[in-house]
């Protein structure tokens, strides 16, 4: 095999290589998708972009096979299988030997997330009750970990160790919750026979984990899992989770490691092109002064620090738990802004929530607007009222 040459390695390979293992690349490269698909939803290429990722896409013929039946489809039920399949990994192991695995470690986090899911949803609640938006609840729970670590990482010396650490064991706790709830309360109606399969599938994969067998059988029966769950009425991308939790142990940092770029710099950027192609009408202020825009918006930017604040007082006043090292309340605050960035499981839940096209597009908008929102209240809060750390 032709070994590079140095020079193009230097000029090209190793900065390319640099930037995808930076903790700021993945926000980056949300951000590009995110415009570019906007960009061509509004323009002369927006018919042919949506037939595109419309397009229908036929189970074998002849078959009883049941699958995605368009390219959309695919990327929301398939591949995003994949990013949830690494979440359930990020889980297991801070659950087993991370950050969450003992009480004293896990308490300050845990409580936060739930302080950030559930005064959001409650704000989303009171805002749109009595209206045909209710069940979008969920939508400001969420928090993207990528690109709050990403912003956070921005932030350089002023946000200390012990709060990255923080923030992203809040983030894994937060993801749990919004998958519990996509489980229980964004499902549709349940197919008994297919769940009752998938059962036996997670209990065969348990003895399998329990006797140290793993191989090529193991995801053999992650992909009929996945197949279970997608015609059961649970929403498919579950089975990545529940797959990973039967992933062993010593086995996670290899399969993170390789499925970091596929799922960071393909799958998320394919569900960013695919879900935020929203064609913004002329009146778009107009149409987002809506309960469903300001339950949202409100939800990310003021029940998520709000919640997580609260919460973190209350668990240190009581002394079940202490503020991680150099770490303040300010910091906290900082924190808790930057977890109301919700970007991609927002975006995923508002696809989930509702059925007519124009009230997921104008929840998709107004979670994009949160998001940017808290990145733009997160930096100004962290630099004003956070100092750098001195060595």
């Amino acid at each position: 095999m032709k070994r590079i040459p140095n020079n193009l390695r230097q000029k090209i390979i190793n900065p390319f290589l640099d930037f995808i293992h930076d903790s700021r690349a993945v926000g980056i490269i949300l951000l590009v998708c995110t415009s570019v698909s906007l960009v061509i939803a509004n323009t002369n290429f927006a018919a042919t972009y949506f037939n595109v990722i419309n397009i229908h896409i036929p189970s074998p013929p002849g078959t009883f096979i049941h699958l995605p039946h368009t390219f959309l489809h695919w990327i929301n039920d398939g591949l995003m299988a994949g990013f949830f399949f690494l979440i359930g990994m990020e889980i297991k192991r801070e659950v087993t030997k991370g950050e969450l695995s003992s009480f004293s470690q896990a308490i300050l986090p845990l409580a936060a997330a739930i302080g950030g899911m559930v005064i959001p949803a409650l704000i989303f609640f009171f805002i749109n009750k009595n209206t045909d938006y209710t069940n979008g609840w969920g939508i400001p729970m969420a928090t993207d970990i990528a690109f709050a670590l990403g912003i956070a990482a921005l932030l350089g010396s002023r946000i200390p160790i012990g709060l990255k650490i923080f923030l992203t064991a809040l983030a894994i706790i937060d993801d749990l919750g919004a998958i519990l709830a996509i489980a229980i309360f964004y499902s549709a109606t349940i197919q008994w026979i297919y769940l009752g399969i998938a059962a036996i599938i997670i209990v065969v994969l348990y003895l399998l984990m329990r006797f140290k067998i793993f191989g090529f059988f193991n995801f053999l029966l992650g992909i009929l899992l996945w197949y279970c769950f997608f015609n059961s009425g649970i929403h498919a991308t579950l089975a990545g989770v529940i797959f990973a939790f039967f992933i062993p142990i010593e086995k996670l940092p290899y399969i993170e490691h390789q499925l970091h770029i596929p799922v960071n710099f393909l799958i998320i950027p394919i569900f960013a092109l695919a879900n935020t192609a929203i064609h913004l009408p002329g009146n778009i202020l107009d149409n987002i002064n809506t309960t469903l825009s300001w339950g949202i918006i409100a939800g990310l930017c003021i029940g998520k620090p709000l919640g997580i604040f609260a919460t973190c007082y209350l668990t240190v006043q009581l002394k079940w738990g202490t503020l991680p090292t150099n770490t303040t309340w300010h910091h906290i605050i900082g924190a808790g802004i930057l977890a109301g960035i919700g970007f991609t499981m927002s975006i995923f839940i508002a696809t989930l929530a509702f059925n007519d096209i124009s009230t997921i597009d104008i929840a998709k908008i107004s979670a994009l607007l949160g998001s940017f929102l808290s990145i733009i209240l997160g930096i100004v809060w962290i630099r004003f009222f956070c100092n750098p750390l001195t060595s």
